[in-house]
């Protein structure tokens, strides 16, 4: 498959997920609801407007052949490139298949220290650094800001004592 291909085939599957997530997103409220702010659906609906919206510029300018990308006739991943996508895809999966074995943040920390120690060969110093203090931030921004729990499985037991300190 050529970059050119490849770039179609993409910009057209993010558009029809676009459509797809707006259409599921509508399901919901979308607008603002007085006193509470925004509908449950107007976030999903307005991202995947934004993403449908860029899907249909990079199909515009893969129309005019306006990037490099969209004139390229080489081939999309070299063989030697195979092995570290595998690898990505595989740590992906694992991702969400441990998110439902033992919830989002245990699962983070784990596909966190892989990808960044082994993957990407960073220091242990960084890596641990990095694996235990964007699942903190993630649990900031959802669960505390937005007040929006993301699945904890086995482990929510081990966050009692910091919803204690939160709510």
């Amino acid at each position: 498959m050529t970059t050119r291909t490849a770039e179609l085939l993409m910009a057209v599957a993010c558009a029809l997920l676009s459509v797809a997530f707006m259409v599921k997103s509508a399901e919901l409220h979308i607008g603002w609801v007085e006193g509470r702010g925004p509908g449950a659906g107007a976030w999903p609906f307005w991202l995947s407007g934004g993403m449908l919206a860029a899907s249909l510029v990079t199909l515009w300018r893969w129309w005019r052949r306006a990037t490099p990308e969209s004139r390229s006739r080489k081939s999309y991943l070299a063989r030697d490139q195979a092995p570290a996508v595998g690898i990505s895809a595989g740590a992906i999966l694992f991702l969400l298949a441990a998110t439902h074995l033992v919830g989002i943040y245990a699962a983070l920390v784990l596909f966190l220290l892989f990808y960044l120690r082994f993957i990407g060969r960073h220091s242990w110093q960084l890596s641990l650094a990095l694996t235990f203090a964007v699942p903190a931030l993630i649990f900031c921004l959802f669960e505390w800001a937005l007040k929006i729990p993301l699945p904890k499985s086995i482990t929510e037991p081990l966050f009692y004592p910091v919803y204690e300190l939160i709510y």
